[in-house]
């Protein structure tokens, strides 16, 4: 994390390939975490406001605190190599809602190469679901190796998809050494519980005093 974060909000990226659940996890991370941390949400589609005018139709926050960016281009470009239209989203909406703690800032569908500059977000989430297969954590690339935390999603599906959610797991953990992984069924009411939990760890961190430099 940045040394000195005093004076902004945590900043958390959540990535993955289309339809892993991403808009779908925003949505309860803001029903588990609203009432107790001040949250705005910045989503990312091409040449839409979908995934922003889904989390309003769910009411998961006001409509005042998401905003949608269309990228108009590859969803990576805009959150790793050309990340201003999400940087002044994002630096916007915030001053907009004093006291915000935690901005999400959701990528648009892209590949297992997908990950947020350190300019733009904190943190990082990168979600996968097991409906692709259990062979997805094993192919590796940047979204699953290097993400703070990987989310593999949609547990619910293991059966009828014939994943073995141990082989994920082994694999995943092959490949990302210590850093942590979450598996959640996001039909469930309590279904990203775990990774609510990790967020707010992440805060906690963000809030400690730094060391003096």
């Amino acid at each position: 994390m940045p040394a000195d974060p005093v004076g902004r909000p945590l900043r958390i990226g959540i990535g993955g390939p289309v339809g892993s659940g991403k808009t779908a996890l925003v949505a309860a991370l803001c029903r588990l975490l609203a009432e107790r941390v001040s949250m705005v949400v910045v989503t990312n589609d091409i040449f839409t406001t979908e995934d922003a005018e889904a989390l309003r139709r769910m009411a998961v926050l006001s409509d005042d605190r998401i905003v949608a960016v269309e990228t108009g281009a590859c969803p990576h470009t805009a959150i790793r190599d050309d990340i201003s239209a999400n940087l002044d989203a994002l630096e916007q909406l915030e001053a907009s809602h004093p006291g915000v703690e935690l901005s999400l800032l959701e990528s648009g569908g892209d590949n297992l190469t997908a990950i947020f500059s350190r300019a733009l977000v904190d943190e990082q989430i990168f979600v996968i679901d097991v409906a692709g297969g259990d062979k997805v954590p094993r192919k590796g690339g940047p979204g699953v190796t290097t993400a703070d935390l990987l989310v593999i999603n949609k547990t619910d599906l293991a059966p009828l998809v014939h994943a073995d959610l141990g082989v994920m797991d082994r694999d995943a953990k092959l490949r990302r050494g210590a850093l942590p992984i979450a598996f959640t069924s996001l039909v469930q009411p309590d279904g990203a519980s775990a990774v609510a939990e990790w967020v707010l760890a992440c805060l906690d961190r963000w809030r400690a005093p730094q060391p003096q430099r």
